[in-house]
């Protein structure tokens, strides 16, 4: 074989092997894999669909929901006032202003948890503060808010508080009626950036 050949064969994987030790680039934004490791274990990061409920309800200017599902499940049904930010786009450019709301609680869902937590693991790792994840998702939203099922007789006073309030909240969100799903459809939403105001908090 060509010495040549060789010597230029030989050349490429000690350069290849340089790569390893060359510095990443990283953004100094990001949050650290070890602390986002952390905040992985630390549940404060849900808000439940009960209190996603009640700030609704209650027009909390604080409360910013973002839909990370695709634009089609968005058009069929979402929560009222609902951003649809698909997880495969949340880190686009067009979409930052919405994920830098210092002053506002951010709280992502999906139909259950993993693409709500894909996104809060995303925004996180930039550095972004102030994000949550809708525990159980739309799933757990129909569950609990939409189709609340009585306690038994023998449940607690604490446990006929909160279906008083989910019954309520049932009410409010389908005019009194009980549908389904798939009869569901969604408001236009036209989503709009927000002025940055007083903020407060949140875990089915």
């Amino acid at each position: 074989m060509n010495l040549r050949y060789i010597f230029f064969a030989a050349l490429l994987v000690v350069l290849g092997a340089g790569l390893f030790f060359l510095p990443e680039k990283t953004n100094t934004n990001e949050m650290a894999p070890e602390k986002l490791h952390a905040e992985l274990f630390d549940q404060t990061r849900y808000v439940s669909t009960d209190e996603v409920a009640e700030r609704i309800i209650n027009q909390d200017p604080s409360l910013f929901l973002i839909d990370v599902r695709t634009a089609d499940y968005y058009a069929e049904y979402s929560l009222p006032g609902a951003a649809n930010i698909p997880l495969e786009d949340l880190l686009s450019p067009n979409w930052e202003d919405y994920l830098t709301q210092e002053y506002m609680d951010v709280v992502f869902f999906s139909n259950g948890d993993i693409y709500a937590e894909q996104a809060w693991m995303l925004a996180n790792r930039m550095g972004y503060k102030n994000f949550y994840i809708m525990k159980g998702g739309l799933n757990c939203w129909f569950e609990t808010i939409i189709k609340p099922v009585k306690p038994e007789s023998t449940a607690s006073n604490n446990e006929f508080d909160l279906y008083k309030f989910r019954n309520g909240a049932s009410q409010y969100f389908t005019g009194g009626e009980l549908i389904l799903s798939e009869e569901i459809v969604a408001e236009a939403i036209t989503v709009t950036r927000k002025k940055k105001k007083t903020v407060a908090s949140g875990g089915c």
